[in-house]
């Protein structure tokens, strides 16, 4: 052992012990260098736990594309097993809308995708169903249509600007889904959505887990539309790979394991009752 830490020492030109005392002790640099040397042990067993399991099928990272209308928080909770139960496999994940969920899937950067906001999946693809999500017209409470009384006629909400997100890609090319009216603003990011429908700038579809809690506290209301379900729409997802390269052990368990994940459904959160003012004498 003294040997092996001599040779040490004279390979990389730092004293790592103080030999001067009764029992060796580590030097200043001997301490600094130490976290490194269990930084690099631990990389090795890494290393080799991730040969192991590539040996066995195992695949070296897991790349995912998730459409920006599924739950993250479902995504979170797979995520948090899916470190547990496969350590060894790092996990990338992206977020997009339409067909910008797609293209990472046929261009080979990615290895599955979450989608749905896109309905039209390439015939190259294989897909399995998930659980779908529950999809609402919205508008900020102070917005003309939040106020009108009854089913509101397509030929009204044809009046105000619609809220739309816009495709990255080419695969949505000259085919519009969801849009009412002919008056539209687009917008490339959800999270941009969201805060223009709350500063009442338009009226949109959202999934319900991204505004349930703005419907609770009565920040949005839902617009009752002639031929919408009152409960909402629900829109279909699915998981989606290429037919030549389905998923490996860890991507197949990512995706059985979400299809186990309940998402939002159900009715439509209630605004709070706000008191009436009386008038004083």
């Amino acid at each position: 052992m003294s040997e092996a830490i001599s040779n040490l020492e004279a390979q990389i030109g730092v004293q790592l012990f103080d030999r001067s005392g009764r029992y060796p002790k580590l030097t200043p640099a001997g301490l600094a260098i130490l976290g490194d040397a269990r930084s690099i042990i631990a990389g090795v067993d890494v290393l080799k736990a991730r040969a192991k399991g590539m040996s066995v099928g195992l695949e070296p990272e897991l790349s995912v594309v998730i459409d920006v209308f599924y739950p993250i928080d479902a995504i979170t909770q797979v995520a948090k097993e899916f470190r547990r139960q496969y350590p060894g496999v790092p996990l990338r994940i992206y977020v997009e809308a339409l067909g910008a969920a797609i293209q990472p899937i046929l261009d080979g950067r990615c290895s599955i995708g979450i989608v749905g906001s896109l309905p039209v999946i390439p015939d190259t693809l294989t897909d399995e169903r998930l659980p779908g999500i529950a999809f609402f017209m919205v508008a900020a409470r102070d917005h003309p249509l939040a106020s009108h009384r009854g089913k509101i006629p397509k030929e009204v909400l044809g009046k105000h600007t619609q809220i739309v997100l816009t495709d990255k890609s080419e695969l949505s090319g000259g085919r519009e889904f969801g849009v009412m009216s002919p008056a539209t603003w687009r917008l490339g990011d959800l999270f941009a959505k969201h805060h223009f429908l709350l500063n009442g700038l338009g009226w949109g579809g959202m999934p319900l887990h991204a505004v349930r809690k703005d419907l609770e506290d009565g920040r949005l209301s839902v617009l009752p539309i002639e031929g919408v379900p009152p409960d909402g729409l629900i829109l279909p997802m699915s998981v989606v790979w290429q037919t030549k390269s389905p998923p490996g052990p860890a991507g197949r368990w990512f995706v059985d394991r979400l299809k186990q994940i309940p998402v939002s459904v159900g009715k439509v959160p209630k605004p709070p009752v706000r008191s009436k003012q009386r008038n004083g004498r």
